[in-house]
């Protein structure tokens, strides 16, 4: 298990998402910004747009999907 913040995958806060792969915490992380704006935190709305709108642009969204492969591929096992 691994685990990544909201901020470390584009967002506002420091909630934690445990997984054993990346997709797993992107997952949870689509969940929380959904969850998050829908329960009225305008923090959120920013990084839930983008998620939304995530594969509006392919290449960027690539860039970003390798990215947090990448990133979570770095860190230590919990």
């Amino acid at each position: 298990m691994k685990t990544m913040t909201c901020r470390q995958l584009g967002g506002p806060c420091e909630v934690a998402f445990r997984g054993e792969s990346a997709d797993e915490i992107i997952q949870q992380q689509d969940r929380h910004l959904k969850d998050a704006v829908r329960g009225g935190d305008a923090s959120h709305e920013q990084a839930d747009t983008d998620m939304r709108g995530r594969w509006k642009r392919p290449k960027k969204s690539l860039d970003w999907y390798f990215g947090v492969k990448r990133d979570f591929a770095a860190l230590p096992e919990d």
